[in-house]
């Protein structure tokens, strides 16, 4: 079978507004909607750092309803700015709606996104150029709903006060996240979540500093699993086969060069190999991760489905099934000697998101991968308590500390062994 004709401009973000679409209708099947908008109410009035499910604050359809309107509002400016679809849009359209299931709601990102376009206005380029940045920037969204409660203030004192912190997020966003890319060099997919980590330890530390504390929370849904694996299974095996039926034979052949990449960061398997093998690769990682949780006991709720939709968006744009298993595995084999157990909330999110470290174990092997994977989880499980669960992407900054720490020493090793091969003096 030949590859049809490509798809037009309109009918690939058309097709990707299926997604948000699909999971809107099916909140709709899943709860009354008499309840489901004051669900999405209850869900912007709540505090939302890690861990807060969605699910529990609003019910699933509210939760489904608020990550939906979210992506198909990503989407929307993605298009009106004119952008054409790649990976990377692929990428952070599936995480704004994944962390739209515990962290952001239709309330709390906007005026990160305003410091963003600010930036772009300083510097007198479009906002296409940094829109991306913005949208994973919106990690750092529990902020602004922290801010918006302080209690000893009025309601236009705590409205100024997110005004000024959400900009000041989104204007220091850009620059910060570029240099922190240097730190990892690409080893660590969620650069943003990096950056973020930095900037929530300096605005929590400042409001630790003038007597604004916040509680740690375990907010964690644990229902009936069925009907989220039906919903997933649907979507995941209809993207495999979407991709088979419209690529053909080459669709296949090219998801084995997809498997044969390192998956650095700037990765961009849309561009590289087309949409059909992009498609394939995020189905199937989509079912591995699934069945992964479920082999291990874990529920699946608003965290854990938006830990899976992380998988599947930066299947897009450097994940695919040889960097992200070796990477799982470390984390699984770190659960049975440490002192939590792997269906720990915490330990959940960290044995889907540790896949930032994926391009570890796609360059230097499947070891390097499992401890990258055993590090991460020690990590992820502890260094969030200097920002109070205030990044999204928790995994993101501990991801880019354990890629900082362990590239550099692998690649010594390695260095000194192709040395010592070539007999080159050591």
């Amino acid at each position: 079978m030949n590859i049809r004709r490509p798809l037009t401009r309109n009918e690939r973000f058309l097709l990707l507004a299926l997604v948000p679409v699909y999971f809107i209708v099916a909140g709709f099947i899943l709860q009354p909607a008499g309840e489901i908008f004051d669900g999405v109410l209850a869900i912007m009035r709540e505090p939302d750092f890690l861990i807060t499910d969605y699910f529990v604050i609003g019910g699933v359809g509210a939760s489904f309803l608020n990550a939906g309107v979210l992506t198909l509002l990503s989407i929307a400016i993605l298009y009106g700015l004119g952008m054409e679809m790649d990976g990377h849009t692929i990428t952070s359209t599936f995480l704004m709606f994944g962390f739209s299931l515990f962290g952001k709601n239709l309330l709390n990102i906007w005026m990160i996104l305003a410091g963003v376009w600010l930036y772009a206005k300083y510097h007198r380029v479009s906002l296409s150029k940094y829109i991306y940045v913005g949208f994973y920037g919106t990690s750092l969204s529990p902020i602004i709903t922290e801010v918006m409660q302080i209690g000893n203030f009025s309601l236009s004192q705590r409205l100024f006060l997110c005004v000024i912190t959400g900009i000041t997020i989104g204007f220091v966003l850009p620059p910060l996240s570029t240099h922190m890319h240097f730190m990892h060099r690409g080893y660590s997919l969620y650069n943003v979540g990096f950056a973020g980590g930095i900037i929530a330890t300096v605005i929590v530390s400042l409001m630790k500093s003038f007597g604004i504390t916040m509680e740690s929370r375990l907010i964690w849904y644990e229902g009936n699993n069925l009907p989220f694996v039906i919903l997933l299974s649907v979507l995941f095996l209809g993207m495999i086969l979407g991709g088979f039926l419209y690529g053909g034979n080459m669709a296949f052949l090219r998801y084995q060069q997809i498997l044969r990449s390192y998956g650095l960061g700037g990765t961009d398997y849309y561009k590289e190999w087309g949409a059909p093998a992009t498609m394939i690769n995020m189905g199937i990682n989509g079912m591995t991760a699934m069945g992964f949780l479920i082999a291990t006991g874990v529920h699946l709720n608003g965290p854990t489905i938006g830990g899976i939709f992380t998988i599947v968006g930066f299947s897009a744009t450097g994940k695919h099934l040889r960097n992200i298993l070796p990477v799982m595995t470390g984390v699984v084999f770190a659960s049975a000697g440490k002192v939590w157990s792997i269906t720990d909330p915490s330990a959940s999110l960290a044995l889907l998101l540790s896949t930032t470290l994926a391009p570890i174990a796609g360059e230097f092997g499947i070891f390097a991968g499992i401890l990258a994977g055993f590090l991460h989880s020690s990590v992820a499980l502890n260094v969030g308590i200097v920002y109070g669960g205030m990044n999204l992407y928790n995994n993101g900054f501990a991801g880019g500390i354990v890629a900082a720490f362990l590239v550099p020493v692998i690649q010594s090793v390695r260095s000194r062994r192709a040395r010592a091969k070539s007999g080159w003096s050591l």
